[in-house]
């Protein structure tokens, strides 16, 4: 169920085991992607993932709730490329965490943060646990972040790169500027950061890549995003009911 979409009595009337709450961030995916990239591939594996929880369920049993995306994120890295938006760790922590807590008031105290974007992974961490702990609820929360879920290709995670492109070909297309990847993989950068003892010393993403992009995004197909879309809505189905089955909070 998607929640923008749905009614009040719909959601009173629904039995809700879990909420997915896509976040993503508004930040440049080089000159062939979309700066929407991050909440565009939270929202299609959160939807992904509640179909296949609702298939393993059995139909007719419980439902998920798929929150509308929050799509600015912890992107400051990123302010030296045109459009990039961000705001501060506390105050995304914040709202995330405020939006999250009006769930727990009409009985869905199950959250999965469903996450796009890299910058965002620390946070949410902190968001999930301080949720989880607050004694005015019962909700539990934890933070999934699509792009660790997906076993051997997570290694290839750079950033507009093969994996970021292969799902949005595969659930986007049409907002792939296909005409300029060979442009984007000129451009890239081989890894994320410059490492010296363990430490990156590049603050911002300016500093290492000329374009904004980090590895090939022409090594990810449509057919590559379909796999990618499988590993992470199955493996968030398998998290989603570990949390619903979990007696202690």
């Amino acid at each position: 169920m998607r929640l923008a979409d749905a009614t009040w009595t719909d959601v009173r009337d629904a039995d809700v085991d879990v909420a997915f709450i896509p976040v993503g961030s508004t930040e440049q995916h080089g000159p062939h992607a979309p700066l929407g990239t991050d909440t565009l591939d939270a929202v299609a594996v959160a939807e992904a993932g509640a179909a296949a929880y609702e298939a393993a369920t059995g139909e007719g049993a419980s439902e998920v709730v798929v929150a509308p995306p929050i799509p600015v994120g912890v992107a400051e890295e990123h302010r030296a490329f045109a459009g990039t938006m961000w705001v501060s760790p506390d105050t995304f922590r914040a709202y995330v965490r405020e939006a999250a807590e009006s769930l727990p008031h009409h009985g869905v105290d199950r959250v999965v943060f469903v996450n796009g974007h890299g910058g965002n992974v620390e946070a949410l961490a902190e968001v999930a646990r301080r949720f989880s702990r607050d004694p005015d609820h019962d909700g539990y929360a934890v933070a999934f972040t699509w792009f660790e879920a997906v076993g051997d290709h997570a290694g290839d995670m750079g950033h507009a790169g093969p994996l970021e492109t292969a799902l949005l070909r595969a659930t986007n297309p049409d907002l792939v500027r296909e005409d300029r990847v060979p442009d984007a993989r000129e451009g890239a950068a081989a890894r994320w950061g410059e490492w010296v003892s363990g430490v990156n010393l590049a603050h911002d993403s300016d500093a290492f890549t000329e374009n904004g992009v980090v590895g090939d995004p022409s090594a990810g197909d449509a057919e590559r995003g379909r796999e990618l879309l499988d590993l992470a809505s199955d493996a968030l189905a398998e998290l989603a009911t570990a949390i619903v089955e979990r007696e202690s909070i």
